[in-house]
């Protein structure tokens, strides 16, 4: 289908939410978080619908499926956008010139935000209400993995639109076709902005195709290196919770990084990952000290391909080196920019590791688990950046927005 007409329908909708007034705006979300949680059967039944057609051991299976707890904690963070100050109208630099001329800058929406994710349907009511919070309107694209759970919460979301006279069109699910995936990378002059979340091949996709401004968000390759002066028991609990917690999120943990003098404690800090059925891709070092120790069928030999992998699953490698400047460059060679982490005590380790390490979120005695806007007090997030440019790390409402000049005088002209 010819998505133009779609797309001329958000453009004008994002016009006129420059109009809305924040208190506005707020008892929308709010009737949105009550709407969700009153549609909760009916959501949860559309859900099960894409749930069925899922393969259980997929690791994208838990990204997809809600719960009555997941969507009244959905609800929960849509009532936590609203009580967060407005990121708009926000006055960043005023200057009175010589010649009486007052220049302004002033913060903005972007105006029309697209979004491509994969299987994550809570997706859809974080990115609405942190474009709408922020003043944007939004086009979804989802995967045809959850349409139906995506096209349920928007049916919701719209229903409350229309009830509080504002243009339905500021939000828009787009079919779960190539083609339409194809038209919005392309869609120059309506798109201001497009956030891909989701796999690594999703992102270079979108990446390499698209023909409108793009932030690069969620793959996640995530390393802990557990250094010669780290606690073997901060390092159990740590190393557990970063993996195990949730296995198919872009914060998970993917490689163990041991200093070659804590062997002998390697089993130790792993010890708690067997009780979840971790897998272990050990380099040889590393296996022949937990060979014996660590169930044998959940053990194998690290290869090349080990590392620098997003797991998504009850998967961990780990690899042993000599020294810190040895863990830094595995981190510099293998890592996503996403989130890492040391677990030490020295005091100078811990600043080297932070000063030299390249990512988004860089983490000393914690566990990587915390890369989250709602974590890091933001309230939601549309996506973790992963690139330096305009945003890095949690995006939240004030990565929503631009800035633009308001220059005013007295009919002043230049010489």
């Amino acid at each position: 289908m010819d998505c133009t007409p779609i797309f001329e329908k958000v453009l004008k909708a994002s016009r006129k939410n420059n109009l809305l007034t924040d208190e506005k705006i707020s008892k929308v979300l709010t009737k949105v978080a009550d709407a969700a949680e009153e549609n909760i059967d009916f959501i949860l039944k559309e859900n099960q619908k894409d749930l069925d057609r899922m393969n259980k051991n997929d690791p994208k299976y838990d990204r997809l499926l809600l719960t009555e707890d997941r969507i009244k904690g959905i609800a929960s963070d849509i009532r936590n956008v609203v009580q967060l100050p407005s990121p708009l109208n926000k006055i960043l630099d005023t200057k009175i010139m010589d010649n009486g001329m007052t220049v302004k800058k002033t913060t903005v929406p972007f105006g029309v935000i697209g979004i491509i994710y994969e299987s994550r349907p809570n997706v859809t009511f974080d990115v609405f209400a942190l474009t709408l919070k922020s003043g944007n309107a939004c086009i979804l694209k989802g995967g045809s993995d959850a349409i139906c759970s995506n096209s349920a919460i928007v049916k919701v979301i719209k229903e409350v639109l229309i009830n509080s006279n504002i243009d339905e069109n500021v939000l828009t699910l787009l079919p779960a076709g190539r083609e339409e995936t194809s038209q919005l990378l392309n869609a120059q002059g309506y798109v201001d902005l497009l956030i891909p979340r989701g796999s690594q091949g999703l992102i270079q996709f979108v990446r390499e195709n698209a023909k409108i401004p793009v932030i690069e968000t969620g793959a996640g390759i995530c390393h802990t290196y557990f250094d010669e002066f780290g606690d073997k028991n901060k390092g159990q609990a740590i190393v557990n919770n970063a993996k195990t917690r949730r296995v198919s999120v872009c914060n998970a943990l993917d490689c163990l990084i041991i200093h070659k003098s804590r062997l002998n404690d390697l089993h130790h800090i792993i010890s708690l990952c067997e009780n979840s059925n971790v897998e272990i891709y050990a380099d040889n070092d590393a296996y022949k000290f937990i060979e014996n120790k660590y169930p044998k069928n959940l053990l194998k030999k690290a290869t090349t391909d080990s590392f620098g992998t997003e797991f998504l699953s009850h998967k961990m490698a780990i690899k042993t080196v000599d020294t810190i400047d040895d863990a830094l460059e595995h981190i510099a060679k293998n890592s996503s920019k996403h989130s890492e982490a040391i677990i030490s005590e020295n005091k100078d380790n811990i600043l080297l590791f932070q000063k030299l390490v390249d990512a988004a979120a860089v983490y000393a005695n914690v566990s990587t688990a915390f890369t989250d806007g709602a974590q890091f007090g933001l309230g939601a997030e549309i996506g973790i950046s992963t690139q330096k440019l305009h945003a890095r790390g949690p995006m939240a409402l004030e990565e929503l927005t631009s800035y633009k000049w308001l220059i005013t005088g007295d009919g002043l002209i230049r010489e």
